[in-house]
């Protein structure tokens, strides 16, 4: 991933919060046909560190699930929040006009090899887990036990377990950290206004990345072309 200094955001504990609060993943795989990609939830465990490991399962006819034996180096991608950026929110449009559109965006890419679980009692206790994590905001939490057995067993016949212990870690959090101050706080503040979800939550993904401020920021020419490389991805 193109990884700019001042979006790079390497905390730990950080990037797990990401994933747990959005753990539908892309998990892409390079297979003897080609790339092979799927969207499924993952569960993150901290062990081992540094970096912990990924577990979820595969609807059996899935072609990941019909990949080597062997472990696979795959990418399991994970998105935040996203949301479109005007320039009316910058102050310096005001000034000099010289200010474009861009996105923002957080993202985790975790790499790993990919292995394949076929055991029942493990596919139990992880649709277990997948299932208590999310029920836990439900009132009346419904569990796996509240199905027929039989009805249960015959599902778990379905799917294969995938397990990847995390090697590489990667966050960018493009929040418009290399802006001046005055640009940032007009973002946060536009974001705060319109109220939406997605807004809400890049306001509050601002506040809390670490600060990018004036002194720290590379210097840019004032007269840079407005279609800068600062404001892609």
């Amino acid at each position: 991933m193109y990884l700019p200094r001042h979006f790079t955001e390497d905390r730990t504990e950080v990037l797990a919060e990401l994933v747990r609060r959005n753990p539908l993943a892309t998990l892409v795989s390079l297979g003897s046909d080609g790339l092979v990609a799927t969207h499924l939830p993952l569960l993150w465990d901290a062990d081992p560190a540094p970096y912990g490991t990924l577990r979820g399962h595969f609807a059996r006819p899935n072609p990941h699930a019909r990949l080597a034996p062997s472990p696979v180096d795959t990418l399991a991608i994970f998105g935040g929040p996203d949301a479109y950026v005007s320039p009316s929110w910058y102050p310096s449009k005001h000034e000099h006009g010289k200010v474009v559109p861009t996105w923002n965006y957080a993202v985790v890419h975790a790499y790993g090899p990919l292995r394949l679980i076929d055991d029942v009692d493990w596919l139990r206790a992880l649709v277990t887990r997948l299932t208590d994590h999310e029920e836990a905001a439900f009132d009346r939490p419904w569990r796996v036990t509240d199905a027929p057995a039989d009805y249960v067993d015959a599902l778990l016949k379905g799917i294969v377990g995938v397990e990847i212990e995390v090697r590489r870690l990667e966050g960018k959090w493009k929040l418009g950290q290399n802006r001046p101050d005055a640009d940032q706080d007009g973002t946060i503040a536009g974001r705060e206004a319109r109220g939406d979800a997605a807004s809400l939550a890049l306001a509050a993904a601002k506040r809390a990345a670490t600060p990018l401020r004036s002194h720290s920021r590379p210097r840019c020419a004032p007269d840079a072309p407005v279609a800068s490389a600062a404001e892609s991805s």
